[in-house]
């Protein structure tokens, strides 16, 4: 139950006039840490899994321990994909697990940014997940993920973010008005005129890229101007490391284990710093009251085939059919199985892993699925029977 849907929680953010913390997830320790201090809490909170990161590790890997610990929650948590490069990246996410993504194309010019996140919108909201947009550009300085953010700040405009708004039908908006990725060098001048500007020309909660290094006097600026949700990572990382560096020092023969002793209560205590700055400190009850639980379904069907067909028939063509309907949106898994009873009164099944009953509604009505059942599946099978299930 606890996992969310993160336009739900963001939302009630937004009108309750507090941020939600979208903490960046490095690895275990910081998975781990950033839970323990949303349940210590009693807050929502977003498990961002940016993309960038996964050039040395394997994020399908990581995503069923980052389900895990959502759906064994007892807090409001939603699973974000942040800084995507592409609609196909998006696609991967949503197969993986998170249920909101962010495709950030913002270094584009407005037109080409608009059409891709566009297109990114309507693959995403087809199978219910939140999408944000950005518009300007949060360049990197220095730091962890900064390389990825190249070239110069460019703020956002309130009335193309008007129009992008509208347009895209994205349900946040990260904004640009002088915060960057990575360490800050001195303290940001932040443009707290523009970002009300922005405010009162869209209709949706506001995002910032690049909290670290803000002061506490700043983050409350920004939540009283409408924003929602705060990425943070770079801070995490640093004082991860410091304590990495600190166990080196005091023993630097020490075994892999005792180099990271701490780092989990280390991110733990920063996340915990955040939360209680930026306002969700207790809102889980209140939360959970009000946002839609996410739920995965299973399309499952059970049948027999005719004695004129092979088993080895059946699964060369299920397996062949089952490239196409992967890649259909919001299809997370497919499988195939036969039961070990000889008597029973199904032998075979067929089940989708699906995102949500709106990835469910995508996959009966796509073209590959359709083209799947009625020219290669229904025709090679006798009785059946189709269900489709959601988990409680």
């Amino acid at each position: 139950m606890p996992l969310v849907h993160l336009s739900d929680m963001i939302v009630h953010a937004y009108r309750h006039n507090y941020a939600v913390g979208a903490f960046g997830v490095g690895n275990l320790h910081f998975l781990e840490g950033i839970m323990q201090a949303a349940e210590n809490c009693r807050a929502p909170v977003v498990l961002n899994l940016i993309e960038s990161h996964f050039e040395n590790q394997d994020f399908e890997l990581l995503m069923p321990a980052v389900q895990k610990a959502a759906r064994r929650a007892t807090v409001p948590v939603a699973i974000n994909f942040d800084h995507g490069t592409s609609l196909a990246s998006a696609e991967r996410a949503i197969r993986a697990g998170c249920n909101g993504v962010m495709v950030d194309t913002s270094a584009l010019p407005f037109s080409d940014n608009l059409w891709q996140t566009r297109d990114v919108v309507a693959m995403a909201h087809a199978c219910g997940v939140t999408v944000e947009g950005e518009l300007g550009y949060v360049p990197g300085i220095e730091g962890e993920n900064a390389k990825n953010h190249p070239g110069e700040l460019a703020y956002t405009s309130a009335a193309e973010a008007a129009g992008f708004v509208e347009r895209t039908g994205v349900d946040c908006l990260a904004v640009s008005i002088g915060t960057v990725h990575g360490r800050m060098k001195g303290l940001p001048k932040l443009d707290y005129a523009r970002l009300a500007k922005i405010r009162e020309a869209t209709s949706v909660p506001l995002v910032i890229h690049g909290g670290t290094g803000l002061t506490d006097d700043q983050f409350r600026r920004l939540i009283a101007n409408g924003v929602a949700k705060i990425d943070y990572y770079t801070a995490l990382a640093d004082m991860a490391n410091r304590r990495i560096r600190e166990n080196v020092t005091a023993d630097p023969k020490g075994s892999h284990g005792a180099l990271l002793t701490g780092v989990r209560d280390t991110v733990r205590g920063e996340a915990e710093r955040c939360i209680h700055l930026w306002g969700s400190s207790g809102r889980a009850a209140e939360v959970l009251a009000q946002c839609q639980p996410w739920h995965d379904v299973e399309h499952v069907v059970f049948y027999n085939i005719p004695a004129t067909i092979s088993e080895s028939e059946i699964t060369s063509i299920v397996r062949e059919g089952k490239k196409s309907l992967e890649a259909i949106p919001g299809v997370r898994s497919i499988s195939t199985r036969r039961t070990l009873q000889p008597g029973g009164e199904y032998r075979h099944s067929l089940s989708v892993s699906l995102a949500s009953k709106s990835a469910l509604t995508v996959f009966q009505n796509h073209p590959a699925q359709q083209r799947f059942d009625n020219t290669n599946f229904w025709p090679m099978i006798t009785d059946h029977i189709t269900l489709n299930l959601e988990e409680c």
